[in-house]
């Protein structure tokens, strides 16, 4: 098969490698789109993997083309989503059935070989069954879309609260889009690029709730626009960006008795200052850490929440595509993250083909739902 293998920090290149065998409770996909996530970037061009030679890419669906030993036959020919953590079972977390906590996990694109190939092998219990109506591009973005869900469900917003999202990369947009969904009305967004704001305003965000930080000053924006109601922040503010500075403004900008839920991986060191420590004692924060998402293969799980509102229409994440690549093409949408030439929300590729390139934004965002 072709696939993408990193062989050391910034020494990624397509290779002809065996297919894959899918080992005991495990099975082989047919890799059909697959997502480049922003942390494949830092793993592929400046720290590096836990192990070479590795085939990175966990956000990814397919179809099930052989089942190993010990896994259901029935798999077999099914349309597939796939939890890229691959837990140990046996940790405390994993007896709470806490999976995105576990201890010792191995993890699909990162500790074993990942989707930027035409085939990967999952272990059975990780697969979610795609309904007919949902696209492979679509589920190919369940797992950010989890992380995102995950993210709200662990903050709980109501729907009279004043919500802000801080960072509209993937995982922000997405965060939008179901804060959309479940009813809150109310949502400030901080942003940088043009493409970003697009995709608020398509999605139903007023463009007066919109700010570009590159040209505003966010906690002076984001103050003006609450002092109407007499407050002077948020009920819920999500960290989706990672850097110190938006951390401590997410402090700032929370109102007393509010929640700062983090989101973003972290960029570097974060540290809070005794004037932020303050901040969150005397205005008796919430501080929420929020990692990963639940997959416990039970309808309250997060997975089964999105793919609910996928399969319903409710929520179309396609919309959110700026760049399609065949798999050939893969190394050009990595340099589009890496080097930040183009703006871009999600780039998607198609190990067979499946998904048209184009780096036509305005054609990738005509979507029913926008």
């Amino acid at each position: 098969m072709k696939a993408w293998i990193l062989h050391n920090i910034g020494d990624i290149r397509m290779e002809e490698t065996p297919r894959p065998k899918p080992g005991e409770g495990e099975v082989l996909i047919a890799v059909k789109a697959a997502g480049v996530c922003g942390s494949d970037i830092p793993r592929i061009y400046r720290t590096g993997a836990y192990s070479y030679p590795l085939i990175p890419g966990h956000e990814f669906s397919g179809i099930v083309r052989e089942v190993g030993k010990g896994a259901d036959e029935a798999w077999k020919n099914k349309r597939v989503g796939v939890f890229p953590l691959v837990p140990c079972g046996k940790c405390g977390p994993c007896r709470q059935k806490a999976y995105e906590m576990c201890r010792n996990y191995s993890y699909i694109g990162s500790r074993q070989n990942g989707a930027f190939a035409q085939y990967v092998t999952a272990p059975e219990q990780n697969l979610i069954e795609l309904p007919d109506s949902v696209a492979y591009e679509e589920a190919a973005m369940l797992e950010p879309m989890a992380v995102a869900v995950h993210a709200m469900r662990r903050a709980a917003p109501q729907i009279g609260d004043a919500v802000a999202v801080c960072g509209l990369g993937a995982i922000g947009a997405l965060l939008l889009m179901f804060l959309l969904d479940a009813g809150i009305k109310n949502i400030f967004v901080l942003g940088n690029k043009e493409i970003q704001k697009q995709a608020a305003l398509r999605m139903g965000l007023p463009e007066g709730n919109y700010c570009d930080v590159k040209t505003e000053d966010a906690g002076k924006w984001l103050k003006e626009r609450r002092r109407d109601a007499g407050h002077t922040g948020v009920d819920v503010f999500f960290e989706c960006v990672g850097k110190n500075g938006t951390a401590l403004q997410a402090v700032e900008l929370a109102e007393p008795g509010g929640r700062v839920c983090l989101v973003g991986n972290p960029c570097g060191n974060m540290v809070f200052g005794k004037e932020a420590y303050w901040k969150i004692l005397r205005n008796q924060l919430t501080v929420i850490g929020t990692w990963n998402s639940s997959f416990l293969r039970e309808k309250e799980d997060d997975w089964h929440y999105v793919l609910d509102r996928l399969a319903s229409g409710r929520i179309a994440p396609a919309g959110l595509v700026s760049h399609r690549f065949a798999l050939e093409g893969l190394e050009e949408g990595l340099h589009i993250m890496r080097d930040k030439r183009e703006e871009y929300v999600k780039i998607m590729a198609a190990p067979d083909g499946g998904v048209t390139p184009s780096n036509n934004a305005e054609t990738a965002w005509k979507h029913p739902a926008f």
